[in-house]
């Protein structure tokens, strides 16, 4: 089987991540967030704030499984 090396190297920078946090998955991830922060770009939340099934068009073809909103 052939390795890539870029993957590999890839593995090995995420391992190494999650062993300095003692693969704790609640201090990788704030880790991240952090970064994340740090790095001066906007940060963008994908959070839905409509009405489950608002966002389905009449005609579209899930449309007849959606699940009607009433107000």
């Amino acid at each position: 089987m052939w390795i890539d090396p870029i993957v590999e190297e890839i593995h090995q920078v995420r391992q190494a991540h999650a062993a300095k946090f003692n693969y704790d998955l609640h201090a990788i991830l704030n880790d991240f967030r952090q970064r994340q922060s740090q790095n001066g770009r906007t940060v963008v939340s994908f959070a839905k704030d409509r009405p489950f099934g608002s966002d389905v068009e009449e005609n579209s073809p899930t449309a007849a499984h959606a699940i009607p909103v009433s107000n």
